[in-house]
């Protein structure tokens, strides 16, 4: 069911004019950045990032609102121009979300799954460590073992050509990056792609925003969001090195003793993790194989 635009415009505005409410200037900072970059390009020339992830399902439920807003009495929403950059081995429940927000947000996306010379390796949990009287220790923390090697940038690039290729008329690409994302420390909120790369602008509205700022919002507005939140993972990348943070791990009475019971391990969701420093505790880092 698709969702009424011009109820998220009156919602997301309203935040931004809010009085008191910490996430009224980033709000109203992020819409800004968005109009100016629909002023520069026009409604044509710019495309949203959309993977999932709760960065960009906050940037679409902004952007959605940003479009509606201009909408004459008698005009209704066009489909939103989106890219999917698919990771390998996507988690089944994040691309049904995906399929469900692109219906929900009018969203005309193309997925792009960029060929790569490398398979991942599955995850692989680590053995439990056993103390001296043949138990789990009281204070291990379960935590798969990603293996295996993915092409992030070399893939990203790959994907930007193609979509490059395919629709030459956009030239700015809203991106749900935050100042405290991997490379996203000197990143502004406009800024072009580096040398050698498919010429787009990167645009990135909720650059200044953390990871609080994330959860307050989704939850204030009542934004759906991917379900794996709410199983415990923060970050979200590819099933190879992707799992439950192990800082939401909720303590049981006493320590799991066999491989059934530490495999039903319970975690608190996403919006639980109070220390943001932790959002990639769940993201394994790859390790190449021979």
């Amino acid at each position: 069911m698709a969702l009424d635009c011009r109820h998220v415009s009156t919602q997301v505005y309203a935040l931004a004019d809010a009085k008191d409410d910490p996430l009224a200037p980033l709000v109203k900072e992020a819409l800004d950045v968005i109009d100016h970059a629909l002023d520069t390009h026009g409604l044509d020339g710019v495309s949203l990032s959309f993977n999932g992830g709760k960065d960009c399902t906050v940037l679409l439920h902004l952007y959605a609102g940003a479009l509606a807003r201009r909408l004459g009495p008698s005009e209704t929403l066009q489909p939103i121009p989106a890219i999917y950059i698919a990771v390998p081995s996507p988690f089944p429940m994040l691309e049904e979300f995906i399929d469900d927000a692109a219906e929900k947000y009018n969203l005309d996306l193309f997925l792009c799954r960029p060929p790569s010379e490398r398979v991942e390796s599955v995850v692989t949990p680590l053995p439990p460590p056993l103390n001296a009287n043949g138990v789990v220790d009281d204070d291990y923390v379960e935590a798969p073992k990603a293996v295996g090697k993915a092409k992030g940038a070399e893939g990203m690039k790959q994907a930007l050509e193609i979509y490059k290729d395919k629709f030459p008329d956009i030239e700015a690409i809203l991106i749900g990056t935050r100042r405290t994302d991997p490379h996203g420390a000197t990143l502004s909120h406009r800024n072009m792609t580096d040398p050698g790369w498919p010429r787009f602008e990167r645009v990135n509205p909720i650059i200044n925003w953390d990871y609080a700022h994330v959860w307050a919002f989704l939850r204030k507005l009542d934004v759906p969001y991917c379900g794996l939140y709410d199983l415990g993972y923060t970050s979200l990348g590819s099933t190879y090195n992707t799992f439950p943070n192990p800082a939401l791990l909720v303590e049981s009475p006493s320590p799991p003793v066999t491989k059934a019971e530490t495999s039903e391990r319970a975690y608190r969701p996403a919006h639980e993790l109070t220390d943001g420093s932790l959002e990639r505790a769940g993201r394994g880092k790859p390790v190449l194989v021979a």
